[in-house]
């Protein structure tokens, strides 16, 4: 199995086997060739990144995105005992509606990223698979008072994704569900070839598009459904080569590789996506506050472009041109049209500034805006 050039967070331990996805026989089958994303075992590509990447882009790509845990939550107090922990603000998400947080311990550090969605009768938080056991013992933790029952229904659900700028129009095609006027983040219900599926919107990039989530049995005929009607929009299967690459072209960071316990959601650049400041209180609330107050922190996420060819690995040193430490690497990859490295890492507050120039066993690595 190949062993993608970048690698997780210490929340992911390298000697934990990957989990299998259930589409592994699916891959087997495409030939794709696999590696580890997220602690699962998932295709770095199905044989052209480049052109994986340009799906993303310019028409249509599917994604398998089984590499998550779900928790239900039902009870009467499940919205306050929510509410209490996360740094969102989940009172106020309305039904088929949902919310991205983060979980954090008392020293205002990042234990988790979960996605909380507000259904019929229970709410479900949707995060890692990777630290499924270890969320579920913090979790169950705060449950002391509250009339809150926690199930973990990771077995029972799987999900796949559409992304570029057709993608809505196979949802359309599909599940006669327009994404148009569908909330970021808010779900529908609906049926795909007779498949009972539950829509959730998702805009990478500002383009609307859609993950797909079913039973995990209905997984290999909804991606059948899905490759046909992708490939006739010009489109096809994306592994995480690409995705990464797409990520981070987005800005976008990802859990347990730009971000975890090591960092506080400032230093993270989270702090204006995943953070209510009018919610009232939340575990690491006081940390956060005191943060803002201040207004500034001595690391932060930032972008990097790289000179030359090669890709950094995670952990690469970032130095100033005197060779003083100035931050690391977090992960890189390589993306096209046009063609560079790029990637993401933490810098002192001193060399945060876009168009800074820092080097690397490799090269240089010039600091660029996030989007």
């Amino acid at each position: 199995m190949e062993t993608p050039a970048t690698k997780t967070d210490a929340a992911v331990s390298a000697e934990v086997k990957p989990m299998l996805s259930p589409l592994a026989d699916v891959y087997a089958s495409a030939g794709a060739r696999m590696g580890v994303w997220f602690g699962c075992s998932l295709p770095n590509d199905f044989g052209d990144p480049a052109a994986e990447y340009r799906f993303g882009n310019q028409t249509v790509a599917l994604e398998d995105k089984n590499y998550r845990t779900y928790l239900k939550f039902t009870g009467p107090d499940r919205v306050r005992y929510l509410n209490a922990i996360l740094t969102n603000n989940i009172k106020d998400v309305a039904a088929g509606q949902g919310t991205i947080s983060l979980l954090l311990n008392p020293q205002g550090h990042i234990l988790a990223e979960l996605e909380t969605y507000a259904l019929a009768d229970h709410h479900l938080c949707v995060s890692y698979a990777m630290i499924r056991e270890q969320l579920i013992q913090w979790l169950d933790k705060y449950i002391i008072m509250d009339d809150v029952t926690l199930t973990d229904e990771t077995d029972r659900w799987g999900t796949l994704a559409l992304e570029g700028p057709k993608a809505a129009a196979i949802v359309k095609q599909l599940a006669n569900v327009d994404l148009q006027p569908v909330d970021e983040l808010a779900s529908v219900e609906s049926v795909v070839n007779a498949i009972p599926c539950r829509i959730v919107k998702r805009s990478p990039g500002g383009v609307a598009g859609a993950e797909l989530v079913v039973e995990r049995a209905q997984l290999p005929a909804l991606w059948q459904i899905l490759l046909e009607a992708v490939r006739k929009h010009g489109g096809g299967p994306a592994g995480y080569t690409a995705l990464s690459g797409q990520r981070l072209s987005q800005g976008v960071a990802w859990f347990g590789y730009d971000f975890g316990e090591k960092q506080i959601p400032h230093e993270a650049g989270l702090e204006n996506t995943h953070i209510s400041y009018t919610k009232g209180c939340y575990t690491g609330q006081e940390i956060v506050e005191r943060v803002r107050s201040r207004g500034h922190v001595n690391r932060r996420r930032v972008g990097l472009l790289f000179s030359g060819d090669a890709v950094p690995e995670a952990g690469a040193p970032l130095t100033t041109a005197d060779g003083k430490e100035a931050g690391y690497v977090t992960r890189a990859a390589r993306v096209w049209d046009p063609p560079r490295v790029i990637g993401m890492g933490y810098v002192r507050k001193e060399a945060e500034a876009p168009g800074a120039t820092l080097h690397w066993p490799g090269g240089t690595a010039t600091v660029i805006r996030l989007p």
